[in-house]
């Protein structure tokens, strides 16, 4: 998500995880798979053992997994599908500190099948999500992130589950205890609204679906994923997303990934089936709707660039979205190949004022794309950048936020310096002589005072002035080192700020924690090397 200062292929899965879909308005005919049951090998990461047979449960998880029970209690583990097991609730959130309830516990995702039966902008209309999941415990009961509007039935395997809404926590209670081990799908059918917000306080401002004159965009971060669909809603949490959109004739859906099937139905709506192909976080989805025009390109070594463009905007945006294949062979240079299977721009007609990194789709709206060319590119290469930092390699809890979009500004900035911007060191003093204040007020860049902070400018400039003082410590040549290692290391993988600390001072040779805590987490901004007049 891009902020300014004061100014290969994948083999698609089929439609797994479809069952009930039939019922569905525009849905009905699609065939029905048929359910497996697996067990799973259980991965406790990230708790902490006792005596080796019971661990701490609650705390979040050190990879792709979620906690296995509720926060602060003591769960005794035993291998998938051991008897004597009780069932227990899974937990409510993985317990981050910032949002503890984003997320949930006793079990995985494996995939989202998201089915929305469009109807006309700012009109409610049907949609499903059938979530195939794995349960990481003996779950008596289970939550989901869910904000949603009219519920109209839960199922799990089939069979009808209670539920009772507690704030954004949708809580289901399956007809049978589900195994620890077991595979299991959940289905819930609901009305969505396509005009649902919320508001921030910080650079995001409104945040859940985003009207546009003939449809929508989505904007779920940080955590309005749950306004659009149930889900398990915390960056560290992935899976992969089958998109299903019905729209009227005339009418455009595109989804992150690849577009599996554009199907006329009998009634003359369109059905629109996309495949993220790799697992998305469920702030980082996108998926709109309105008359676009797709515009195609290639990208370095005959990557496939796909543009979403409003046909009224493809003109006006052209010169800009243009420059696409550049960025991106700027960027490889530095971060090594583009971590997905495609990428695009989607124009959003819309006055949002920030744009978004939704995975291999950023978002970015009109205005960013008809102005001046400085600072256009800025916000194109800040969300580009956020495809290999914050996309492909997560971050582990809200905090480590500052690796993303610390990474993205710093970038962002360095790209500008070469391209007729402001120099990436003038840029840098200007946030130093801020940085304390900011320290002050919103926190220091690992350590968001509260979640209200989150997407403040410490988090941007303020972080980028951190890469920037490991740069003038280690020198150029050890800090490409370090971001290429990092980018590689963990492509695909969740990672924190102990990680890349850890990281770093291997590939320097030298450990570089006294340096870089006080950056990080200190009160007051250290001296910058190399720069004793700052």
């Amino acid at each position: 998500m891009e902020i300014h200062d004061p100014r290969q292929p994948s083999q698609f899965h089929g439609l797994r995880g479809l069952r009930g879909l039939r019922g569905l308005p525009g849905l009905r005919g699609l065939p029905r798979p048929r359910t497996r049951r697996t067990a799973l090998l259980l991965t406790l990461t990230g708790a902490v053992g006792i005596g080796g047979a019971v661990v701490l449960v609650g705390a979040l998880p050190h990879g792709d997994h979620p906690s296995p029970a509720r926060p602060g209690t003591l769960a005794t583990t035993a291998p998938a599908g051991s008897p004597g097991v009780a069932p227990s609730p899974g937990a409510p959130g993985i317990g981050d500190p910032l949002l503890p309830l984003d997320g949930n516990g006793g079990y995985t995702v494996s995939r989202y099948t998201l089915a929305f039966d469009w109807r006309a902008p700012r009109t409610r209309f049907d949609a499903s999500t059938t979530i195939s999941a794995s349960a990481t415990q003996a779950l008596s009961r289970f939550d989901l992130d869910f904000a949603g509007n009219t519920l109209h039935s839960v199922t799990v395997d089939d069979v009808p589950a209670g539920t009772t809404r507690d704030g954004d926590e949708l809580v289901v209670t399956p007809a049978k205890p589900i195994p620890q081990g077991g595979a299991f799908t959940v289905r819930v059918t609901y009305t969505a609204d396509p005009t649902q917000q919320r508001h921030r306080g910080d650079a995001i401002g409104d945040y859940g679906w985003v009207p546009t004159p003939d449809g929508t965009v989505l904007y779920p971060q940080p955590d309005g994923a749950k306004m659009i669909f149930p889900a398990n809603d915390h960056p560290s949490l992935r899976a992969p997303v089958t998109f299903l959109i019905t729209t009227p004739p005339g009418v455009s859906a595109v989804a992150n990934g690849r577009l599996v099937e554009r199907a006329p139905r009998p009634d003359g709506r369109v059905l629109w089936t996309y495949d993220s192909e790799q697992p998305v976080a469920a702030q980082l989805v996108q998926m709109a709707i309105g008359k676009f025009t797709f515009v195609e390109s290639t990208g370095p070594h005959g990557l496939p660039v796909r543009d979403a463009v409003p046909g009224d905007l493809v003109n006006g945006t052209k010169a800009y979205r243009s420059l696409t294949p550049e960025h991106l062979a700027w960027l490889e240079q530095r971060l090594g190949p583009y971590p997905f299977r495609r990428y695009g721009v989607l124009v959003g007609d819309t006055d949002l004022p920030v744009a978004l990194e939704s995975q291999s789709l950023s978002l970015v709206p009109k205005g960013d794309l008809q102005g001046d060319r400085v600072d256009a590119e800025r916000d194109l290469v800040h969300e580009l950048t956020h495809q290999w930092t914050g996309d492909s390699v997560a971050i582990r809890r809200w905090s480590d936020l500052w690796l993303s979009e610390g990474h993205a500004r710093f970038y962002e900035r360095l790209y500008s310096e070469a391209h007729g911007g402001d120099s990436i060191e003038s840029a840098m003093r200007a946030a130093y002589e801020q940085h304390d204040q900011w320290r002050h007020d919103e926190g220091a860049p690992a350590e968001p005072r509260t979640e209200a902070a989150l997407f403040k400018q410490v988090r941007y400039d303020g972080s980028a002035l951190v890469l920037y003082a490991l740069r003038e410590k280690v020198g150029e040549g050890t800090f490409e080192k370090i971001e290429r290692s990092w980018v590689t290391k963990y492509q695909g993988r969740v990672a924190g700020t102990q990680d890349f600390v850890a990281l770093a001072s291997e590939a320097a040779g030298e450990d570089l924690k006294p340096f870089l805590t006080p950056w990080l987490y200190g009160d007051r901004t250290p001296p910058m090397p190399g720069h004793p007049d700052w």
